[in-house]
């Protein structure tokens, strides 16, 4: 169970598939769209299993009258990601907390990887996101310096070149993350 007083870390390194069971054939990411706000139970339910699986939390703040409390909520609300062979996406599918199984392709799985890897290490490092929409265009950049260095994602030249935007492809969904632009290399 996500307890909300768990360092972020841990919760990720947990659930993250090992080397081994990256580079067994048979397993392969499966993007879990989960029942209303069952992502938190889907992900300890996967856990519980001993199913890799990857739920990107940040940290929010929500007011109840005066009372501010901080709460983890779902980056991508609904969306909760498998790593394994068929039978685990079937497994996940019979805790009824779920209400589609996004299969990925073949050629879709390194990049659904490295996004994955990309917003893992950032939230690791408790990066502060801001949603930002979604593009197509704009350069490949890799952070050259500092905390998130290797941490790739896209920029836009034209509106704002200190925002490195990682983004889901699949899902189409992005979030920004902002750098000092001398600390962005394009790739």
């Amino acid at each position: 169970m996500i307890t909300q007083d768990a360092p972020l870390h841990d919760l990720l390194e947990a659930t993250w598939p090992t080397e081994d069971h990256l580079g067994d054939p048979e397993n392969r990411w499966w993007v879990l769209r989960t029942r209303t706000r069952q992502e938190k139970a889907v992900a300890s339910d996967l856990r519980a299993q001993g199913l890799p699986h990857f739920l990107p939390l940040v940290d929010a703040k929500r007011y109840h009258g005066k009372r501010r409390q901080s709460v983890r909520l779902p980056l991508f609300p609904g969306y909760v990601f498998l790593h394994g062979d068929r039978d685990a996406s079937y497994t996940a599918d019979r805790t009824r907390r779920i209400a589609s199984i996004l299969d990925v392709t073949d050629p879709q799985q390194p990049q659904l990887h490295e996004e994955l890897t990309n917003l893992r290490r950032a939230i690791e490092l408790e990066a502060g996101f801001d949603p930002y929409p979604y593009f197509q265009h704009g350069c490949w950049a890799e952070v050259k310096s500092g905390p998130y260095r290797g941490v790739r994602g896209k920029i836009d030249r034209e509106t704002d070149p200190t925002k490195l935007i990682l983004q889901v492809d699949l899902l189409q969904s992005a979030m920004a993350l902002e750098l000092d632009g001398a600390e962005l290399e394009l790739v």
